[in-house]
Formats: structure tokens, sequence, C-alpha cells
């Protein structure tokens, strides 16, 4: 049957239309689908009918290309949801839409956690018909956490008909996707060690690999026996379908009860057999830390040496020999090849491959070692199971001739350097030794360079917003003689060792035998920030000059007389080190090519962006003496769904300078962006300094990074006084708890978890009235009367009336709210804020999907230029959510709105569906809540650079990149600054990101 396409019929930009209870109009649904409650029951005329079939380019507001319009490549369903209807058109239904007072439209089960329309049905594991003679396979390094240090390298194995994938640390999305590498093809997932470092991004593969096609897809997922803790961790967000495919070795029994050693409890002496078909063998050693005992060793603790066998090339088939043995040509031929006996044709004999194939080639040997710390070491060297691969095993059994010919070394360089480690090392003779640890020289070259170039244009054009990244200063100043080049002092200690250090995409070639080794043809060429800034000056020449306006007028907003007359002085501004040296790069040269440019095109001189900027006379009074180590915002990630090449998922960090930090959601690679911002030490710094994370909801792109920032603060608080800090407070939602809970059996994370319901208003409010005499942690929540006639649930936790679905998830029989355990934390998250001087902090439950919540922080009052008591700023982070009116309430006199704005205004239908927000709904809901200024994020990885807005809703608003940094005292500039950064995309508001990077996902978020 043919596809049924679908006809909407849109409102014109002037022409309102339904009704709505807050913004006064609501979105049409599609004429051919039957939602059992539509938007809204009033009609109006329309005028416009409009044609949305298959997903492709149209134009927006009705131009073309080029200078005025652009050709986003949109939609206005998911391509899964067009699959449905193409089966199935005429029973294809959208999902149940509702309106409730004080909130749009928006898809209530959904909400509710009973959406089940984008959940795979069956995940299917790939299945391929192997080929036993590969023309092709090598080994690469895959560069995750190469210049950040933040995770382990990647190393992946390729075969024409399989893939394996060895660790996947946080970020391994995200790099696939910048060097165009398809983990859909991934057949295993092998982990060398079960923690945040090797497994942080596992849970957002799987997710996505979920989402793939129709039916969805899964992948085998191998790992020491303490895989079960990680599996039983992410089972708290992440369905069980997509992980019925792990399977776990070592001396537990696996997550599917059934164990790979049988009941043995100890290590095995002889290497553990994974894999063992026509391609590749392969096997596994364990390795546990000597020192530790058994009560000290975490799961987490148990490394693995990974070795890969490829099975012997067969010798060169001579016909001659066929012939004289009775041999016809024909298929028997092909059988002596593949290794198979055949009867003679003339002959009465049976011919073996021997007779008729010269000698064979031994099949390469590659051994993926991971010792992460010297402890490991000794039992390294007595791995009984190894001896068989060293050069001098003269008692080995193992077959003639067959030899190691690449060991990649996972571990950090404090190990590599160790003395017994290079003894052992030796051991292998003359082979190809690849140290892909963390290695200083590596923080030189960036690992996504599609991002980095991003920055370094945003750095120039605006350096205020867009501070030089720690990670980029290294390379400015730096020595760049020591990039590509191996230490000496390494060399020297080393010898009769062939090592090389690691690089990004660095390959092994096994096959073909002749290209067998090194191969650095794959590896990206160097970033040089000087050539960034000459190519941008080639493509838009007027950035030049518009820098240079930016940089002026931020310098007289200082001097004018109505910021002053606020309190802002030159005495009171303390600059940041950006602001003092390297903030931008000196253009001395790059002018002197310019000087015999002709004049400027006519698009720049009707731009005239110095036209929009004026006086600033609506400062709040809360901005008043404000100062610049008051309070910084810097997002860490702008995306939603899944990483991008441009885009991180969801991360902020508040940074309060020497008052401590603290972050609002927490998603996959949030460290990395840390140390892409502040540097490596920087990063370690405001991890320490973290006072709480605020976590908004359970979906992936919001909390996946959580366990490495947790993992890596206890490393750097391990050898500082217990009674010096304290665990740090993870404010979240409910079922957050139960993974970190059991995600701490497998890493230390020293946390103290507090539910978000608990840090509502009006919990606050119950707790100052009642004190510490509140305890009804044996309460039941099941919606009745106390004895005395009392209502048991004095605190309301949702935006919906008592007794609907939604409340009973929130509230339901058998949860009881454990203040006696909450209480403490409660009392401890209020010195925390009284210690960064913050008034308060609430939660508020927001329509999106069970328990989530937006973020409300107040600062505490401050004293004016003319010592009056004034109110401090307020900030609302609105986490994922619809319009609804518990964030407008809570979002009154914002100084600062954070609002997700996830698609564009075209795609309502879509943000219904989805439980989101449109970009005007956004700023509507700022706009009815006086927000002083209004920020937009997460948004739709559609926009892979800059999201489509209409520029005249924008008076008050900016939109959020990654990496950019607002400060307090900025705030009145910030939406000035909007028209030059889309200025500087005016040629790039197309994605460049296939449609399956957002489809794929999209569903689980």
């Amino acid at each position: 049957m043919a596809p049924i396409s679908t006809f909407r019929l849109l409102r014109p930009s002037s022409f309102s239309c339904c009704a709505n209870s807050i913004f006064g109009f609501s979105y049409s649904s599609s004429l051919l689908s039957t939602p059992s409650a539509r938007l809204n029951s009033r009609r109006l005329p329309l005028f416009v009918l409009s044609y949305s079939g298959r997903r492709g380019r149209r134009t927006i507001g009705g131009r073309g290309r080029g200078r005025g319009g652009y050709q986003p490549k949109r939609g206005n369903s998911t391509l899964r949801e067009e699959k449905r209807r193409d089966k199935a058109p005429a029973l294809w239904t959208a999902p149940e839409m509702e309106e409730k007072e004080g909130v749009a439209g928006f898809n209530r089960k959904r909400a509710e956690g009973g959406d089940k329309s984008d959940r795979p049905r069956n995940l299917q594991l790939k299945t391929r018909k192997l080929n036993p003679i590969n023309t092709i396979s090598y080994i690469q390094i895959l560069g995750t956490g190469m210049d950040t240090q933040d995770t382990s390298p990647s190393v992946f194995l390729f075969f024409d008909k399989q893939r394996f994938i060895f660790n996947a640390g946080e970020g391994l999305q995200r790099f696939c996707t910048e060097h165009k590498i398809k983990l859909s093809k991934v057949d295993h997932v092998f982990l060398t060690r079960v923690s945040s470092e090797t497994a942080g991004g596992l849970p957002g593969l799987l997710l996505t690999l979920a989402g793939i096609g129709e039916e969805g897809m899964s992948v085998n997922i191998w790992g020491p026996s303490d895989l079960k803790y990680l599996v039983d961790a992410m089972r708290s967000f992440i369905p069980n379908a997509a992980m019925v495919h792990t399977r776990s070795f070592g001396d537990m029994e696996n997550v599917n009860g059934a164990s790979v050693l049988g009941p043995d409890r100890g290590f095995p002496v002889d290497p553990i057999v994974l894999i063992d078909d026509e391609v590749v063998r392969l096997s596994a050693i364990l390795l546990k830390p000597r020192s530790f005992t058994s009560s000290r060793m975490k799961p987490g603790d148990v490394a693995v040496v990974y070795i890969c066998e490829l099975p012997e090339i067969k010798g060169k088939f001579d016909p001659k020999k066929a012939t004289s043995l009775g041999l016809k040509p024909g298929p028997k031929y092909r059988e002596l090849q593949l290794g198979n006996s055949v009867m003679s044709d003339s002959l009465n004999i049976m011919v073996h491959p021997s007779d008729v194939l010269g000698p064979s080639i031994t099949g390469p040997i590659v051994l993926l070692v991971d010792c992460p710390t010297s402890l490991h070491i000794p039992e390294l060297l007595s791995a009984l199971s190894l001896e068989c691969y060293y050069v001098d095993a003269s008692n080995c059994q193992r077959e003639a001739g067959k030899s190691v010919n690449c060991v990649i070394h996972l571990g950090p360089a404090s190990v590599t350097k160790n003395e017994e480690y290079q003894m052992w090392m030796k051991k292998f003779g003359n082979v190809q030794h690849i140290k892909a640890g963390h290695e200083m020289k590596n923080i030189e070259v960036p690992i996504l360079k599609s991002s980095d170039r991003i920055s370094s244009r945003l750095n120039y054009l605006c350096p205020q917003l867009f501070p030089a990244a720690g990670l980029r200063y290294l390379r400015d100043v730096g020595s760049s003689s020591t990039i590509g080049t191996t230490d000496s002092s390494e060399v020297q200690s080393s010898d009769l060792l062939n090592i090389v250090l690691a690089e990004n995409l660095l390959k092994f070639h096994l096959r073909p035998y002749s290209q067998m080794g090194l191969d650095r043809s794959s590896i990206p060429k160097l970033l040089n920030r000087i050539e960034i800034i000459k190519e941008l000056l080639s493509e838009i020449p007027e950035v030049d000059d518009l820098s240079k306006q930016i940089r002026r007028f931020w310098t007289s907003h200082a001097e004018n007389k109505d910021f002053r007359a606020t309190g802002f002085d030159n005495g009171d501004v303390v600059e940041e080190p950006w602001m003092k040296k390297c903030s931008y790069l000196s253009n001395d040269n790059l002018r002197k090519q310019e000087e015999n440019r002709a004049e400027e095109k006519s698009l720049y001189r009707n731009f005239s962006l110095e036209s929009r900027i004026c006086q600033v006379s609506d400062i709040p009074a809360c901005l008043d003496n404000v100062r610049r180590d008051d309070m910084e915002i810097v997002f860490l990630g702008t995306g939603s769904s899944q990483p991008s090449k441009y885009r991180n998922v969801s991360s902020i960090l508040v940074n309060l300078f020497s008052k401590g930090t603290f972050l609002l959601d927490c998603g996959e690679g949030t460290l990395a962006q840390l140390k892409r911002r502040f540097g490596i030490e920087g990063a370690d710094n405001v991890v320490k300094s973290l006072k709480f994370i605020w976590i908004s909801h359970i979906h992936a792109d919001h909390h996946t990074g959580l366990a490495r920032i947790l993992a890596l603060r206890c490393q750097l608080l391990r050898d500082i006084p217990r009674e010096t800090h304290d665990p740090l407070v993870v404010v979240g939602p409910r079922p957050l708890k139960g993974f970190l809970d059991a995600y701490s059996r497998l890493e230390d994370l020293d946390v103290l978890f507090l539910d978000c319901r608990h840090t509502m208003e009006a919990s606050w409010e119950f707790l100052s009235s009642h004190g510490s005499s509140v305890d009804f942690s044996t309460e039941e929540a099941d919606g009745k009367e106390n004895a005395s006639g009392a209502d048991k649930h004095p605190l309301e936790t949702s935006i919906f009336s008592w007794g609907s679905k939604m409340q009973s998830w929130f509230k339901r029989p058998g949860s009881p709210i454990d203040t006696a355990t909450s209480l403490p934390i409660l009392r401890r998250l209020k010195e925390l804020l009284h210690e960064a001087g913050l008034e308060a902090l609430y939660s508020v439950p927001v329509v999106h999907c069970p328990q989530a919540f937006a973020f409300v922080l107040k600062a505490a009052q401050r004293t004016n230029r003319l010592g009056k008591n004034i109110k401090g700023w307020k900030l609302v982070y609105s986490g994922d959510t619809r319009p609804c009116q518990s964030l407008i309430d809570a979002s009154s006199d914002a100084t600062i709105l954070i609002h997700e704005a996830t698609f564009e205004d075209s795609l309502g239908e879509e943000a219904v569906a989805r439980n989101h927000s449109t970009t005007m709904e956004a700023i509507q809901v700022g706009s009815k809540a006086n927000a002083y200024r209004i920020i937009l994020t997460h948004f739709s990885q559609r926009y892979p650079k800059i999201p489509v807005f209409d520029e005249s809703h924008m008076n008050d608003t900016c939109v959020a990149f990654d990496l950019m940094s607002i400060n307090l005292a900025d705030l009145p500039l910030l939406p000035k600054a909007l028209p030059y950064l889309k200025f500087l995309f005016r040629n790039e508001m197309v994605s460049d990101e296939p449609e399956e990077a957002f489809d794929s996902a999209v569903g689980h978020y």
C-alpha cells in the first residue's frame, strides 16, 4: 500500500488558534489521526493548508536559502511514527493529548509513564554470516578521553562481518558520530573493568541501539562477574530488553543466572574462552589487586586482559598438485581451501588440504592489557595463563611459531613506566607495544574537532561569553614539537622495546598479511587555532568588525550612567582570568591580510547591529552592586536525547566562585566538558568544590554522567581527612536512588540522596513549622486520613489533583515518605545553602514524565550601594517540561529562567506528544512569569549548531551553546549578543546530522 501522507492546517503568524488557558492558543491535530481527546474543542477558521509527508527539505517562512532564508531538514513526526502509519494507516492514532487547567496540551500517558508507543517490543541481535577468509582486519584506537583524561580510550577490532569494541566510556557515541563510526554495526562490547571510567557510555549506547529501526537493536556485552551490579543499576532507567544479552565471566553467576565458569569461586589458571568462531578466538584473563583484602576490594577493582587470536592463514593452493592427485577443477578446490578433505575424482584416495596447500601462516595475536594500578602488577606477572605467549616459554604446549604481534596497554603511565611492568613487557620479544593510557601530550590534541572549531569561532567573536577553553590554552602556548613524537626518556628506559604512544584513530593492521603493522593514515590532522580563525574570516569577513563591536559595547556598558546608577562600577568588577589574558586571539597579522579587502557587502551594511544596542534601563534591583565573582552559569551540555558533534547532553554548572559550585543535571560527558572549560586541574577543583548536584528526572540524557563525577570526587578526596569533608548531597527523583544504591557496589560514591519531593516548597514550610518533631516514616501514602481525621498527606507533590494516576505515582501505596532519613539530609542541604549565601532551593513538579521537576534557587538578601537590603537574585531551571502554571508561578520575577526549547515552533504537535516545549512556548512562560532573562537550552539534535527561532520575540532571550559562560554581571547585555551569534551561523542552519541521529533515541527521553 502506498504511504498515506498527512495534511495539516496551519495558522498564520498573526492569527490566534484555539484558546488555551496559558498562552491563548494550541496546536491542531492531524486530520487523519483520531486521538481520543483533542487539544481543544474550539474551532476557528484557518487559512493555510500545508502538506507534510515524508521528511524532507522545506523552506522556512517561504524563503529560499541565501541571504534571508534557509532550508532546514524538518518534519512533523518521528521516523518511527511514520513507519507505523505506513504499515497500518487506518489503525494508527496519535498519542492521547489532554489539556488541564494551568497546563498546555500534553501527552498524559507519557507524563504518567504509561506511553509505550516508542518502546521497542523485541530487541534483536544482529545476525550475519561470518567470512572465515577475512580480507580486511585491523585494530584501532578510539581516542575517547585522550584529551580530557576523564575516561579510558576504547579499542575497535574490525573484521569484514564482525565488529568488537573494548570499553565504552563516556563520550563514545559523540566520538563515533564525529568520526563516522557506525555503532549500529558493532556486535560485541567488552569491558576491561566495570567502572564509570570504562562503562560510563554504555547506558546511552544501549538506549540508542534500542531506538534504531522499528524493532530496535541490541548488542552482546561482556565483562567480569561484577557486570551484574552495573546491569542491576541500569534497570532503573533502561528497559530490560536492552540488557538481556549481557554475559559476565569470572567467579560469580552472570545476570542470566548461568555461570561461564561453573561453580568454581577462584580465578582460573587457563584463559576463559569467550568467543571461538571462524573469525577470532577471544579469551580473557582476570586480574585483581594483590594487597586488597576481600572486605576492602570492590567488584570494580577486577581488571581483564583480553587475548584476540585470529585463525591461521592457509597456504597458497597449488593446482598442479591437485591435478596430480586426480582432482578436476571445481567445487572440491574450494573445499580444500576451506580446510576440508575431499575424495579424488580419478584415484581412490582421500586428498587432504595439506597435500595441495603451501605452508600456512600463523594467525596474528593481539593482547589488550588493562593494569589500572601498581597493585595489579604482581597478579599480572604471576599469571600462568600468559606464559604461553612469552618468547621464552620452553615448557608451554602451545603451537610452535605462534607469537604475539601487538600488545595494547590501557593502564596509566604511572603503571606502564614501572620497572617491573617494563620487564614484563620484554617477555614478548620484539612485538609492537601501543601505550593507550592517559598521557599528558594527548591533552594538546582535541578529539572532537567539530566542537572545538565551533568553540574557537565563538571565542573569537565573543570572548565575554565564550572564554578560552582550559585545554586550548595548552595548545596555544605550549610547545607543539611534542605532538606526534615519543618521549625520548621513555625510549631510553625501554631499550629493546618497540613502543609507540597511541594517537587518535591509530590502526594496527592484522589482515591482509602484507600490510601487517601500524597505519597512521587515519589519524586526524592537528587543529591550528590560527588557521581556524583565518578560515572564519575568509568565510565571513564581517566577523572581525562584529567582534570589535561586541567588545566596544561590552566595555561601554560598564561606563553607562544608567548602569553605574544601579551600583555597577569599575571598582566592583572582579575580572576573571580569561579577561586578563588569552581571552581572544590577537588578529594584527590577520588584519594586515585583510587591508586590501573590498568594501563590506550590502548584506553586512544592512545588518546594522549597532542600531540594536540600546541603553539599559530595566536592570532589576537584585543586580544592584553585583560583582563578577558572585555567580556564573556555565552550560556544559545544551542538546537533548543523545550527544552530537556540536552539543553534549544536558548539564549546567553554577559557579559561586569562592563559595563553591553545584550542577543542574549531569548528562553523559559532563566531566569531559568541565575539563574542556577549566582544564585538567581546574576541573578537579570544580569537582572537589561541589556543594550538591540536582537532577531533574530519570531520563538518561540528564544523569548518566553522575556516577563518573561522584567516583572522581571520592578519588580526589581519598587522601583528605574524612572529618574535613562530607558526602555530596544529590537531589533527584526517587528512582535515581535505586541506581546510586546499586552502583555504589561497584565504586565508592560517598553520596547522600534526597528525594526531590522533600525539597518542594511545601516540604520546607512543613519542616520549618514542625521542626525536629516531624516523623511520619511509617506512614503510607495511600490517600487515607489518619485516626484524628487529619490528612496524612499535607505535602502536595504534583501539579495534578489528588487521586489522579500521576499523583499516585508520586505517592503510591507502599512508598513511605521516610522523613527520619531525609530530615538530616534536608538540614545538611540547608546548611550548605547558607554557607554559599543562598536563601532557598525548591523543586517544582512539571509535566514531562513521572517525577519530573523544575529547580528554583534564591540568593540571600544583599545590601545595595545605598545600604538598603534588597532581594537576592533568583535562578529557575525548567528541566524537561510542557508549559505549565506551576512553572510559571515558580518563575515569577526570576532573574534568570533557563527553559528547555526542544522543538521549533512548527513542530508543536511533536512537542505535545513528547511533553517538551517549543521555542515560543518557552519564551511565553518567561514572559508571563516576568522573568528578567530567558535562556533557551535542551535543543533537539535536529539543530546541531543553532536552533530555529524568530528573532523578533527574543528581546529578553538568549540561546545557549556548549561551554557558554554567563556571568551575573553580564545579564543586561545578554540579549544584545544573540543577533551576532545568529549571524555567525547564517550559512549553517541546515542539519548535517543523519535523521537517525535524532530519531533513534528520542522515544527514550
